[in-house]
């Protein structure tokens, strides 16, 4: 069991910017569904946030869940599973949470019509793209913007909660990110897979996380 000191060195300072409860409960499920309860109560545990657990904040729109604590989830993966275990439990949350908030908010972007889906992928992925930027923009206070380059799309991420806190690491560490763009094209070109790379991290020192979407599906 960790110390008061380890919690402490896991979470970073309150930040004052916020996740929605929704966004916040869809994560701690989806770790659960990867990891078991008894899985996600050791994270909660190790990170300092025994508050909750069998106790994750409510299904509402209320932005109230701290990026220091989602940081400190994302973390507290890495720290019990390893870096490359926890970077597989981190990508493999963040896919299931996409599914979970499809289904909340996607309706309210359009993005579940049907007309959507029958458009041309590159138009899809456009739209698709900046349709999931909105939905992050209103469940986070992260800042999103989405730009077309020729052979790639660009996802800025401003304020990302992933690695809120974190600095003086030497890779991108937003694996969440990832898998919720992942998951998310996946969805929007009805199963093709497309490969995501984070290129610049806050955490590195850079400016904004930034993500490369690749325009051609792996398979």
């Amino acid at each position: 069991m960790n110390s008061v000191g380890d919690q402490n060195r896991l979470q970073a300072p309150a930040s004052g910017l916020h996740n929605t409860n929704t966004f916040a409960r869809v994560t701690l499920q989806s770790i659960e569904e990867i990891a078991g309860k008894r899985g996600v109560n050791t994270v909660l545990t190790f990170t300092g946030l025994t508050h909750l657990i069998d106790n994750y904040p409510p299904h509402d729109r209320e932005k109230a869940f701290d990026f220091c604590h989602y940081s400190a989830l994302m973390r507290g993966l890495e720290e019990i599973y390893g870096p490359r275990g926890g970077r597989v439990m981190a990508l493999r949350a963040g896919r299931a949470t996409f599914a979970s908030l499809l289904k909340t908010y996607g309706a309210m972007v359009g993005v579940g019509d049907l007309a959507f889906r029958l458009v041309p992928l590159r138009v899809k992925m456009n739209i698709g793209l900046n349709a999931m930027a909105k939905v992050f923009n209103m469940v986070s206070d992260q800042k999103t913007n989405v730009y077309d380059h020729k052979e790639w799309f660009w996802y800025a991420v401003e304020q990302c909660p992933a690695c809120w806190g974190r600095e003086h690491v030497t890779v991108p560490i937003c694996y969440t990110q990832v898998g919720l763009l992942q998951e998310g094209l996946r969805w929007l070109s009805n199963g093709r897979e497309f490969k995501v790379e984070e290129v610049q991290c806050l955490a590195m020192g850079h400016d904004r996380c930034l993500f490369r979407v690749n325009k051609e599906p792996v398979r």
